[in-house]
């Protein structure tokens, strides 16, 4: 019996192994695709020696309605984009892997309820850049892990509070040329989808005992049966 749980085990890490190999690679597909388009689009304007900065928010016009979808393609200067680049990168891959099946939701309603509220609460004024969407995924990050309540989510809380505590003072109106409505409508953009989305993609796994050996095993929201189950989010 224990011998045929081994080989089992170990035939279930092999297979788990190269399933989180897939789903790491699979991960990365949107933040290096994310991170050409801005590169790309600033190379393009940079090169032609052209300004794309009315291709932001600009709130209460007609004209900003656009900026709704295509500002977070449009930085200022290289040094904005450097900014950007490695959070935007890193965050983004964080929710792709860890809630995979919510993930291109999470980016489409945070793109457009961060942008559509800063149309309604911005300055008069171009608002440009991809900060909004890192506020909103350090956001939704954060308080997803605690609104779940599973210790390996709350780690990953952690990890973005330590890496990217900072942002918090970006919410306030500190220096003139920074949207800072952005940052704080990202913010409240991710906010609000971790608590809507709560209830779905990976959860705190239950915990059954074993009636022959008495071993806690964890199991992601499936019914237990004779077979072995990876987990699922």
């Amino acid at each position: 019996m224990i011998s045929q749980k081994l080989k089992l085990l170990i035939k279930d890490n092999t297979y788990d192994n190269k399933l989180q190999e897939i789903r790491t690679k699979q991960s990365l597909i949107f933040p290096i695709a994310f991170v050409f388009v801005i590169w790309i689009v600033k190379l393009f304007e940079w090169g032609l020696d052209i300004d794309l900065h009315q291709g932001g928010v600009f709130p209460l016009q007609i004209k900003g309605l656009p900026g709704i979808i295509t500002s977070p393609f449009i930085h200022s200067d290289f040094e904005h984009l450097i900014a950007n680049t490695i959070p935007i990168f890193a965050l983004s891959w964080g929710i792709f892997y860890f809630y995979r099946q919510l993930a291109f939701r999470i980016v489409l309603y945070c793109l457009f309820t961060s942008n559509i509220l800063l149309w309604f609460g911005g300055r008069e004024a171009w608002h440009i850049g991809a900060s909004g969407l890192v506020y909103a995924f350090a956001s939704f990050l954060f308080f997803s892990g605690l609104f779940r309540n599973y210790y390996k989510l709350i780690a990953i809380s952690f990890v973005v509070a330590f890496l990217y505590g900072g942002l918090f003072w970006g919410i306030f109106p500190v220096l003139k040329d920074v949207s800072w409505e952005g940052h704080l409508f990202g913010g409240c953009s991710g906010l609000i989808y971790a608590l809507a989305f709560r209830k779905q993609g990976p959860q705190k796994p239950k915990v059954i005992w074993e009636d022959d050996d008495e071993i806690p095993e964890e199991i992601w929201n499936s019914k237990h049966d004779n077979n072995p189950t990876l987990p699922k989010d």
